[in-house]
């Protein structure tokens, strides 16, 4: 492991010689991920993209693509752009990326399931802000606000992403 991998600890994730803490999926780690056990994949998983929403925030680095009030992620196995960025209108189970809350305001996206989707392996593992402290996610890594900010200002494309096995 390097200083510049995100790696989970049981005390949060460390990256860039800090140590942030964060929030898991409400089922825990999970080495057999499976779509909406609330779990948290195991692995080592890569950053492949970054969104934020303009309206809201400035983009934390170049690299950073804006959402939109369209912009989806399929969450339907039947679906061929299962686990993928898509737009509304669209028939599929999906997640609103524009939500009315702030927890994606920022999104990091990793590799988790994709870009080749295996249905039912799970979909939607982003690292996004928290609810609040201690609040589980549906199988994100969730961040305060600004600790996100700082991360995504800092993480390259590819960075891993590194959660032990449980």
């Amino acid at each position: 492991m390097t200083p510049q991998d995100l790696v989970l600890t049981p005390r949060g994730v460390r990256f860039a010689g800090r140590l942030f803490p964060c929030s898991i999926g409400k089922g825990g780690l999970s080495n057999d991920k499976r779509e909406g056990d609330g779990a948290t994949p195991t692995g080592i998983h890569h950053i492949v993209g970054l969104l934020y929403r303009p309206d809201r925030v400035v983009a934390p680095t170049s690299w950073a693509i804006p959402t939109g009030p369209q912009d989806l992620w399929s969450d339907d196995g039947s679906d061929s752009r299962y686990n993928l960025l898509v737009r509304a209108p669209y028939p599929f189970s999906h997640e609103r990326l524009r939500r009315a809350d702030p927890l994606y305001d920022v999104v990091l996206l990793t590799d988790w399931n994709w870009p080749n989707a295996v249905p039912g392996r799970g979909s939607a593992i982003f690292l996004h802000q928290w609810r609040r402290p201690g609040f589980p996610t549906e199988g994100c890594i969730a961040f305060r606000r600004d600790h996100l900010h700082w991360i995504a200002q800092r993480v390259l494309p590819g960075t891993r992403v590194v959660i032990p096995r449980a």
